[in-house]
């Protein structure tokens, strides 16, 4: 069978529309759930720069800043794990199942 066919029974298959879609859905979400912190703290640094420069604690050298901005890279760091963790479980299921198909 040659690599056209089977690229447009994968093209046509339902099952590679519903993974696209899923996929392209769940990367969004994620990228939002990322981006719009990393950016409202951007913001607020540049633009409101005493909010995050209150001491955490009486005579400390730590600012809110630093805990939220560690905070945002590992949230940034578990979300990739949760898309990697459902990459390799329904992603690669559906892909499977996909080429499976097309290959009959």
């Amino acid at each position: 069978m040659s690599q056209e066919s089977i690229q447009v029974k994968i093209r046509n298959n339902p099952k590679f529309a519903e993974m696209v879609g899923k996929r392209t859905r769940f990367a969004v979400l994620l990228s939002l759930i990322v981006l719009v912190p990393y950016y409202a703290y951007m913001a607020m640094v540049s633009l409101q720069p005493q909010v995050f420069a209150t001491k955490i604690g009486e005579g400390s050298v730590i600012t809110i800043g630093w805990p939220v901005a560690a905070l945002i890279v590992v949230v940034g760091w578990l979300l990739t794990g949760v898309y990697v963790s459902r990459a390799n479980g329904e992603f690669d299921r559906l892909n499977e199942e996909i080429l499976k198909e097309a290959r009959k």
